[in-house]
């Protein structure tokens, strides 16, 4: 076992410990006996005989509506018409914000709250976890975020809403109504640098570059990192095969790291939401990122996966891009000395460039989802917050089972229509279809 596989362990079992203590139950394994495979830390099955798909539907206003029917929509699944074998409106009371200053409040104690546990405060009618992405966001990007989410706090929960801090390596505030003991997590936050790409390498090749390179087998992309390698190594001309070999390698090891990545972070939301399905009354996921790559099939059917347990358990998640407005150009730092061959190419830039937008992606596809919402575009990440803190009023439930479905690991495009005009649709964007495991002899 690589030694960056047994810190990626490591981290899955140290955050799912402090899971349980918030949400006070322990970890069950998917299946008895069921043991990882060593090449990864979290095994991924999905079985797809019923999709469920949430729909938000709102007005020109924005506002969402609950009036509509089962025979108002129409599903598609690559194109083809399916019918909706199962229908429902999931109605969510309307509860305002608490207006108070931010002291702390005592009427439930700052420990970690057990599920079901009868307190003398008001019964909770809404569970909200704050979910920090440390792993990836930046250190000035989680200053801007720590700060609107202390402010937020402030004036975003009611009296009867408990909530938790958590982050993707284990800080955890337990589930409390006490501001106080919710800002302190916040303000403890600070970036993490496991899977990190930081400082300049030779030659410097990221995740993203490195699926190119090894899965997507992209000449293009291969080329840039050889002379890459070329200028950051000084090599000469007939030294191509080191330099190609140089390129190899840095694409094997950014890919490694990257899939290991994605498999902890994908992982801890995962087990975030089957504990969220626990509780009573509103859940709420808000994930605050700026995002993360997921390139691969696995990634695509864990992302399936999570919205799937998602709309059974009634949990929504909402996400707040934490980078604000930002900009796709490097900087000096990441563009490095040799601006003529190196990171500051067009080619290099492009990737960078594309690197930073689908990261966007898996935000948007779990808010949309699972009816929640996603804030990005804006640094009024204050705003952000408290927007995102309440969900949207009316969520229809649309099932369908795939006629002919072929389990063949494939992502099957959703669409769905409704049959009336000047509003705007929030949903599901497709599912995988993972193709059974083969027997071993």
């Amino acid at each position: 076992m690589t030694a960056n596989l047994r810190q990626s362990v490591t981290i899955i079992r140290v955050c799912f410990f402090f899971l349980m203590l918030v949400f006070g139950t322990p970890l069950k394994a998917k299946q008895a006996g069921e043991q990882p495979a060593q090449t990864s830390p979290v095994k991924i099955q999905v079985n797809v005989n019923v999709v469920l798909v949430p729909v938000v539907v709102r007005d020109a206003h924005g506002h969402a509506l609950g009036d509509l029917k089962k025979e108002n929509f129409q599903i598609f699944d690559n194109d083809k018409p399916q019918v909706i074998s199962g229908f429902t409106l999931r109605k969510r009371a309307a509860i305002k914000s608490s207006p108070r200053a931010s002291e702390p409040t005592t009427a439930v104690p700052s420990e970690p709250v057990l599920p079901g546990t009868p307190s003398p405060a008001a019964v909770p009618e809404r569970f909200i976890v704050f979910l920090f992405d440390d792993m990836h966001l930046s250190a000035a990007n989680l200053v801007q975020a720590k700060q609107a989410g202390t402010r937020m706090l402030a004036g975003s929960l009611a009296e009867t809403d408990l909530a938790a801090v958590v982050s993707l390596s284990g800080t955890n505030s337990g589930l409390t109504r006490d501001r106080g003991t919710l800002q302190a997590a916040i303000m403890k936050l600070k970036p993490q640098e496991l899977y990190r790409h930081i400082g300049r390498q030779c030659p410097d090749v990221d995740y993203y570059m490195g699926d190119l390179i090894a899965n997507k087998h992209n000449m293009s992309a291969f080329d840039a990192a050889v002379q890459d390698a070329f200028v950051c190594g000084n090599l000469t001309g007939d030294m191509r095969h080191l330099a190609e070999g140089m390129a190899r390698s840095a694409a094997a090891q950014a890919l490694n790291i990257g899939d290991q990545d994605v498999r902890v972070t994908l992982g801890f939301v995962s087990e975030v939401v089957r504990r969220m399905a626990t509780l009573p009354g509103q859940r709420t996921l808000i994930l605050v990122s700026p995002g993360f790559l997921t390139l691969t099939p696995e990634a695509t059917s864990f992302k399936s996966e999570i919205m799937d347990a998602a709309a059974r358990s009634s949990v929504t998640i909402s996400a707040l891009d934490a980078r604000g407005l930002y900009t796709t150009e490097q900087d000096a730092s990441e563009r490095g000395e040799n601006s003529a061959y190196g990171l500051a190419t067009g080619q290099m830039s492009q990737y960078h460039r594309e690197s930073m937008t689908r990261s966007e992606d898996i935000m948007a596809e779990l808010a949309d989802g699972t009816g929640g919402t996603y804030f990005h575009n804006s640094n009024d990440l204050q705003g952000g917050f408290q927007a995102l803190t309440l969900a949207p009023e009316y969520v229809y439930l649309l099932e369908l089972s795939p006629a002919n479905l072929k389990p063949d690991g494939t992502y099957h495009h959703l669409k769905v229509k409704v049959d009336r005009d000047g509003v705007k649709l929030q949903t599901r964007r497709g599912y995988y279809a993972s193709a059974p495991e083969k027997k071993k002899k």
